[in-house]
């Protein structure tokens, strides 16, 4: 389904498609919280944190078509959203989706006349609190910005992009950030390369209930995390154990499943597992170059499917196999495919795999 809307006129690029001029094909990696702190309540409603934002493989795809000219005399925006049934189930395709409000939000600052046309295919589970919206928007950005000719420099677009969501700023940096205020104040972080396994859930927990929760709870506020941002890049003893997520425990008291899906993660031997952003998704650290779906995981009843995530293609490189969801049992294609050995198992030639699936319940 598409949304058409209009108003008055007012550096992740995977490729240019040459067959179709303006058209940009870009990835919007989703993002873990290694940390997330919450200090307190602000007078506009927000809550001012402290989060480490890392982004992972596991990434949207977005095919942007856009122009823009003085000889247009007005403004038009379209958004397709396509994807498996339960990934685009209640993904909005009008202005309230984020993709749509950062189009907007960028034409009226920059005074655009023309269009954009934007496909975008899900990949990434909706209110997962995996930012998947959030990048998906500065994704968009980055791509408008040099589809309309709009001249913003890197911090007048991320400017736009605070105004869309707070995580959208610290998902534009292209690789680890360190976020303070609602999220719009960022810095370059150091982050060494992790494995991580994420276990998803086949429902989301909105952002404004998780800290709602938090204020009833009394507001509890984690340690300084000078410590652990100082163990990031090498991951040294006790990195995992030092991770933390304020909003953890207000979100397990409402959804103990989420509680018990970290205990069977530590139990396995994951060295830290911890709900991302406002949950309800899950991920355990593991070790790097770690290429399998654990067995643990495999064995345990209700984990039908996971996801196993390394950096985004962006930081390394180099293209690595296709991110995305691709069901156990089956062979990704590629130069760099995963080889699928059974079941619930990979084995990996490159470094970037994305096992797709939720975790359910019975």
């Amino acid at each position: 389904m598409a949304g058409d809307f209009g108003v008055g006129a007012c550096g992740r690029f995977l490729s240019v498609n040459e067959d179709a001029p303006k058209t940009k094909v870009v990835e919007a990696p989703a993002k873990v919280n290694l940390f997330l702190r919450v200090l307190g309540l602000r007078p506009d409603g927000y809550h001012d944190l402290e989060t480490l934002i890392l982004p992972i493989s596991l990434a949207d795809r977005l095919e942007v078509h856009a122009d823009s000219d003085p000889s247009f005399r007005t403004f038009s925006f379209s958004l397709d959203v396509i994807g498996e049934d339960e990934l685009v189930r209640g993904v909005p395709r009008d202005e309230t989706n984020l993709v749509a409000r950062a189009g907007l939000a960028l034409a009226e600052r920059a005074g655009v006349r023309g269009f954009a046309d934007v496909s975008l295919e899900k990949r990434i589970p909706s209110a997962a609190g995996l930012g998947g919206g959030s990048s998906d928007a500065a994704a968009a950005l980055d791509a408008l910005n040099d589809l309309w000719a709009c001249g913003l420099d890197a911090e007048a677009l991320r400017d736009v992009g605070a105004s869309v969501g707070s995580d959208v700023p610290a998902l534009m940096l292209g690789g680890p950030a360190l976020a303070r205020g609602r999220g719009e104040r960022i810095e370059r972080a150091s982050v060494g390369p992790l494995s991580l396994v994420l276990v998803t859930f086949p429902y989301g927990v909105p952002s404004p209930d998780a800290f709602h929760w938090w204020d009833e709870a009394g507001g509890p506020t984690g340690p300084d995390p000078a410590a652990l941002l100082g163990s990031a890049r090498d991951h040294g003893e006790g990195f995992g154990a030092s991770l933390f997520n304020d909003l953890e425990g207000p979100v397990i008291a409402r959804h103990p499943e989420i509680g018990e899906a970290k205990g069977t993660l530590l139990e396995g031997g994951a060295s830290g597992a911890l709900m991302t952003g406002s949950g309800p998704s899950r991920r355990r650290t593991g070790d790097r170059g770690h290429g399998r779906a654990p067995a643990y995981l495999r064995d345990s009843e209700g984990f039908e499917r996971v996801r196993i995530a390394g950096p985004p293609r962006f930081e390394r490189g180099f293209p690595g196999p296709k991110p995305g969801v691709l069901p156990v049992g089956r062979r990704a294609s590629g130069d760099l495919r995963p080889r699928y050995c059974g079941p619930g198992t990979v084995d990996t030639t490159g470094p970037d795999v994305a096992i797709g699936g939720s975790r359910r319940y019975k």
